[in-house]
């Protein structure tokens, strides 16, 4: 039977490369931060869950439940330049993590840079699948069968995981209503990265059909990545886009809201975070 964790620490389950399981999990390592993974167990913080995506439903369908998953090769910010319509060749590319805006936070900032000031900016907002119960014991099965020793409590729960499709969706609708007026009202472009399955579902289940293939006028913009595996490894890929404004928002939620902010706040943030760190290289 295959296992029910597609991916683990960044590496495929089912990879046809030998992989040395127990140093990768000693190691903690994710490879899309560089750095430990932030996915911590609730009970015993020292230990990082790593499982960057799942095996879920009848179709099996691949599903990534980390959003840490999506910084792959850092295409998602390839595929956000055209947005910066004010970006002029010589410029730098920076990736700003998390600004604050009216209504919350926003994960990043592909920002166009010369001489150390913002010459334009797109938002970026990342949104993976929430899950409800716990895939640990289903991580301890895999590891348990790479002959690695692990706990017969954990390996013998009964617990399994789900996916939380509605709240999730739900969610991350009314937080982008709250910022998309905000990119509206500066000028600028606020993009929801999301696997191809939860953008499929928010379809499905909200009022879409006035969102359209997407136009480089419209504030809001829907990114939608499909998971592909070809010889045992996965790949992000671009699926599809979307656009709207934030009447179109609205329109799926039926809600209002005001958020304003000056342009020179949001930029102040950027231009205080940008370092050689942040320098996205191509």
């Amino acid at each position: 039977m295959s296992s029910k964790i597609r991916e683990l620490f960044g590496l495929s389950t089912q990879s046809e490369q030998k992989v040395d399981w127990k140093k990768i999990v000693q190691h903690q390592h994710c490879p899309y931060l560089d750095r430990t993974c932030l996915k911590n167990r609730k009970s015993r913080p020292e230990i990082a869950i790593g499982t960057c995506s799942v095996s879920y439903g009848k179709e099996n369908r691949d599903v990534i439940i980390c959003p840490h998953r999506l910084l792959e090769r850092r295409q998602i910010f390839s595929d956000c330049i055209h947005l910066l319509t004010l970006h002029q060749p010589g410029n730098q590319f920076h990736i700003v993590p998390e600004l604050t805006v009216p209504g919350g936070s926003i994960d990043y900032c592909l920002a166009s840079v010369r001489g150390g000031r913002v010459k334009d900016f797109v938002g970026v907002e990342l949104q993976t699948l929430d899950t409800t119960g716990t895939v640990w014991p289903a991580r301890q099965r895999f590891l348990k069968d790479k002959g690695i020793s692990v706990s017969a409590r954990d390996t013998n729960s009964p617990k399994s995981f789900g996916m939380n499709w509605k709240m999730t969706a739900k969610t991350i609708l009314v937080q982008l209503h709250h910022k998309v007026e905000t990119f509206e009202h500066m000028s600028k472009h606020l993009v929801l990265v999301a696997q191809d399955h939860l953008i499929a579902y928010m379809r499905e289940q909200f009022s879409f059909d006035h969102l359209q293939a997407a136009r480089i006028g419209d504030p809001m913009h829907f990114h939608s990545y499909a998971l592909r595996e070809s010889r045992g490894a996965h790949q992000i890929e671009l699926a599809d886009r979307l656009s709207t404004d934030t009447n179109g928002i609205a329109a799926c939620l039926g809600l209002k809201a005001n958020p304003k902010v000056d342009m020179e706040i949001v930029v102040a943030q950027i231009e205080a975070k940008i370092s050689p760190k942040t320098l996205l290289t191509l």
